[in-house]
């Protein structure tokens, strides 16, 4: 399918076009990095789960696994260090070590923070700044094909601008509308930069797919409002137009017609480049109270059947791209879930949805996200592969086990990729 759609071709002398068997096992780095206590604190998940001192043993925990791809990026924070200066010198020692193991990246530029000196996502620079950067990453790093620009950027405009947990730490409507344009825009021309380095790269969004539920009559408005805004930022990302509701609320808060027509203009030439990323917790579906307050819900619908909306929506190839859950009391609740996980896929690919790669996320224990980084306590979630000692949790021998028994059987979804030759 892909590989119909996209201009595939050598890209450099050290690039070449390998066919791929049709699937991605993939894990990740987890590298959060928004700010709390209004900018004082960095929650740099890169340092607090060790990988600054460890990613050549985190590496090679990667290959064991027989993992096709990793999530990883360099951190935005510290390597944007002004607008068209690029410190790429971690990056440079850390992205030769995945291409002489053939590990193949998937590229994550921003995931939830941004520079001191941009501020936050209310910044209508950033967008501009960002591409330049994205753009200078593409050209230094050629063979680099598969991109996350802007990791989950409903979740990133949410936490940060309606919630406010973190970055800007705001509450209100506007603020958000802000965070949003802003967030996508950035994602947009992120894009737009990579593909004139790169002009068969691919972009794989991953983005929250969520579902809100009524509990009462009086709650169903609040889930209706939910369930359309949930689509906001892919809507604007792929040009869709969004709905008459959507648009208004769009509009009463501050983006521009001129705005909202960008994403319109720009957007679909950049989807055929696309790949519908989509993660999926315990804690995606919310059950509405009739004030619109919400809890987690659980798995009302599921995996399967939440992304067969998403995909109906977009008509886009999938790859699930991030799940994880604390081993439990009786240690076997993580290894549970990823079964869980992999049987929605496999229903989803039998009923003809292109579903192309499947991440458990991420590759280690992570802290503090218990409580989504609000506080600084030190809190080891034990949702990794492995341990942060970096030994393997059952979860992590689990994922082995499948991929190794899963890899040559699956029907495969027509994709090739311009992977990376070993030097």
């Amino acid at each position: 399918m892909l590989d119909a759609a996209l201009p595939l071709g050598p890209t450099g002398a050290s690039a070449g076009l390998v066919p791929h068997h049709g699937f991605l096992f993939a894990t990740g780095i987890e590298n959060s990095a928004p700010t709390i206590q209004h900018g004082r604190i960095r929650r740099d998940q890169l340092r607090e789960c060790g990988f600054y001192d460890r990613w050549r043993e985190d590496f090679a925990l990667v290959k064991d696994l027989g993992c096709d791809a990793l999530r990883y990026g360099p951190q935005l924070h510290t390597s944007l260090r002004g607008a068209g200066h690029h410190d790429f010198a971690f990056a440079e020692e850390t992205f030769a070590e995945l291409r002489r193991m053939s590990i193949r990246p998937v590229v994550d530029l921003c995931h939830f923070g941004v520079p001191d000196w941009i501020g936050d996502f209310q910044n209508p620079d950033f967008p501009a700044i960002f591409a330049e950067y994205a753009g200078d990453f593409a050209r230094r790093f050629p063979w680099v094909q598969l991109y996350t620009p802007v990791n989950e950027m409903f979740i990133t405009a949410v936490f940060s601008a309606r919630y406010g947990w973190w970055n800007e730490q705001r509450h209100d409507d506007r603020s958000y509308v802000t965070a949003i344009k802003n967030i996508v825009r950035a994602n947009v021309l992120a894009m737009r930069a990579i593909l004139r380095h790169r002009p068969d790269a691919l972009f794989i969004q991953s983005e929250s797919t969520e579902a809100f539920h009524a509990e009462c009559p009086k709650a169903v408005p609040h889930a209706e409002f939910r369930n359309a805004e949930r689509f906001l930022t892919l809507d604007l990302n792929y040009g869709r137009r969004v709905d008459s509701t959507m648009y208004e609320f769009l509009l009463d808060n501050g983006m521009t017609r001129e705005e909202y027509h960008f994403f319109l203009r720009e957007a679909p030439a950049l989807k055929r480049h696309c790949v519908m990323g989509n993660d999926w917790y315990q804690t995606n579906e919310h059950l509405l109270n009739a004030d619109g307050h919400g809890r987690w819900a659980g798995e009302v619908f599921g995996y399967d059947t939440v992304t067969r909306d998403y995909h109906a929506r977009y008509g886009l190839p999938v790859m699930h791209t991030e799940t994880n859950l604390d081993e439990g009391p009786n240690g076997d609740e993580a290894e549970h879930w990823l079964w869980k996980q992999w049987s929605g896929i496999l229903r989803l690919r039998r009923e003809g949805i292109p579903v192309l790669g499947f991440t458990w996320y991420s590759l280690t224990d992570q802290i503090d996200w218990t409580h989504a980084l609000r506080e600084q306590r030190g809190d080891v979630n034990p949702r990794g592969l492995y341990d942060l000692d970096r030994r393997p949790r059952r979860v992590g021998l689990a994922y082995k086990r499948l991929i190794e028994a899963w890899r040559e059987v699956l029907p495969t979804q027509s994709l090739c990729l311009q992977v990376p030759l070993a030097a």
